[in-house]
């Protein structure tokens, strides 16, 4: 047996990081907002549904709702997770939804009066439907002027937003009766088994809350119901419990696992493209807007694009925070920026799409070739405005209650305090 020279100490496991800022996460969250619209602008452009040569991956694009709802899955049920296991304390619940309100909220509210004021002047003096969409309870209710369940055309995409403000609201809930029955375990690698076994059944909600939208008939409207996204937050809450299972035993199976992972992190992106390339197909769904989905398709979507998600942020959640691939990949100056600004390009994109469309006289008639690249700078530049005269500065009117990012390098100590998102 070889002896380690003297003086020479052996380098401790390095952890996924389970607090703070992380870089690499601003890319992923990045390339969410722009598949969601790069799917959008393809579809208003006719080119998912018209006869183009390979217009039909372009569909695939709609994974980045996935990749949304397990990065808020990741990032919000992490402290609650760590609590579970005995690390820290949970977080103030007060707390929590007011950073989550002032976070989505105030520029999700500018869009909403900009489109009432401006684009349906006619709808301005309706209270109900103020009410409605400053709430984001208006996929409740359909109007007969959206001529979709979706909501006014220009905010379409606002139906995941809906999801995630539902999903928020309902994690403090959630993670206490997931903690509640992960404290019967006798040790954290217990206490994470069956975290991740209850989560494993919060998925399957998914799945049987899709079967209720086809009995007895099919309902269209309940497709954007939270209920039916439970596993795409579930991927990210489960990774969430093996970040902190790993961090508690670095010598465990969790830490073998998640270097396993990020170590393979090229693997799991062919992976990840492989199922984005099943997913642009019509076994997750028709391509075109009449065509009514079936039952077996709509349980492929959730199957099929969750994956997706998951062997895509999967590296990037377990590796370290100094992860030289993450780091220059998804952590680099740009991806940080995309990613800080991608809820107003998020926001913004299909007013920004449809005005150019409409405008030109070319809906569904347009070129992806020309037309992407412009709507993608028109959508990021107004989603800039959005976040440096709206988000930013709410942020920093909550900056003094915020923990300053984990430092790079070998772990560190978690301090008890609320995970900074």
């Amino acid at each position: 047996m070889s002896v380690p020279a003297a003086g020479r100490t052996t380098a401790a496991p390095r952890a996924p990081q389970v607090s703070g800022h992380q870089d690499a996460l601003d890319g992923v969250r990045a390339v969410a907002a722009l598949s969601v619209l790069v799917f959008h602008v393809a579809l208003n452009a006719g080119v998912i549904t018209r006869q183009v040569t390979g217009g039909w991956i372009f569909n695939g694009g709609q994974v980045g709702v996935a990749v949304f709802f397990a990065l808020s899955g990741l990032l919000l049920y992490r402290p609650w997770a760590h609590a579970a296991l005995g690390g820290r304390a949970a977080p103030a619940t007060r707390a929590y939804l007011v950073k989550r309100a002032l976070r989505v909220l105030p520029a999700y509210w500018v869009l909403v009066a900009v489109l009432l004021l401006v684009v349906y002047r006619e709808r301005a003096d309706e209270p109900l439907t103020w009410a409605g969409l400053l709430t984001l309870t208006h996929i409740y209710s359909p109007q007969e002027w959206w001529n979709s369940v979706l909501g006014p055309r220009e905010m379409g995409q606002a139906w995941s937003l809906t999801v995630e403000v539902t999903w928020y609201a309902l994690l403090p809930p959630t993670a206490w009766l997931l903690g509640r029955y992960a404290r019967r375990g006798a040790d954290a690698a217990a206490r994470a088994r069956r975290l991740l076994r209850a989560l494993g059944v919060y998925a399957l909600v998914s799945f049987l809350f899709t079967v209720l939208m086809f009995w007895p008939d099919h309902h269209s409207g309940m497709s954007i119901w939270p209920p039916r996204y439970t596993a795409w937050f579930a991927v990210g809450m489960a990774l969430a419990v093996l970040t902190v299972w790993a961090r508690e035993e670095p010598d465990g199976p969790a830490a073998r696992l998640c270097r396993t992972v990020a170590g393979s992190w090229g693997a799991c992106w062919v992976a990840a493209a492989s199922l984005l390339v099943i997913c642009a197909t019509p076994v997750t769904g028709p391509l075109d807007l009449t065509t009514f989905p079936t039952l077996w398709t709509s349980e492929l979507h959730i199957l099929l694009y969750g994956l997706c998600a998951a062997f895509f942020i999967a590296p990037v959640a377990l590796a370290p925070a100094d992860h030289p691939v993450m780091r220059v990949v998804l952590g680099n100056r740009v991806m940080r920026w995309l990613g800080k600004v991608s809820y107003g390009v998020f926001l913004w994109q299909m007013a920004v799409i449809l005005a150019w469309y409409e405008g030109t006289g070319r809906l569904f008639n347009g070129s992806i070739l020309t037309d992407l690249p412009l709507l993608s700078a028109a959508s990021v530049l107004v989603g800039a405005i959005s976040y440096y005269a709206v988000e930013q500065p709410l942020q920093r009117l909550r900056a003094p209650g915020r923990r300053a990012p984990e430092p790079r390098g070998e772990p560190q100590p978690v301090p008890p305090q609320p995970d900074a998102t």
